[in-house]
């Protein structure tokens, strides 16, 4: 009977050590996910220059002085944006729960470049 019980025991210890370990500096999926840019497009209802916000739909994003901004392929600012114009871009909510810009497309997605032709 003590051999059973000792057995047991030293195989309860087994199992508890083959547990996944985590490494301390590794953050959780969770968090990971929540540094991700998530990407966002519509229709332009609202620029304020002074706020530096821009509403899409019911959401309101932060334009943030890293944000780059594009228009036709080129770069622009936030004066180049007039509401009702189509917008896409990416975001990241921040630590105030706001939507701060990562980027932001004005306008319709410029044309790819053309394709060369290989000589043959």
């Amino acid at each position: 009977m003590r051999k059973l019980i000792l057995a047991l025991a030293v195989l309860a210890v087994a199992c508890g050590s083959l547990s996944p370990v985590t490494a301390a500096d590794e953050k959780p999926k969770t968090e990971q996910k929540a540094n991700r840019a998530l990407p966002f497009r519509g229709k332009l209802d609202a620029v304020d220059k002074q706020a530096k916000t821009i509403k899409v739909g019911e959401r309101t994003f932060q334009v943030l002085a890293e944000t780059k901004i594009a228009k036709a392929g080129k770069p622009a600012t936030l004066d180049d944006a007039k509401a009702g114009e189509e917008v896409a871009g990416a975001y990241r909510e921040g630590a105030d729960k706001k939507l701060n810009l990562v980027s932001l497309r004005i306008g319709a997605k410029p044309d790819a470049a053309p394709k060369k032709e290989e000589k043959k």
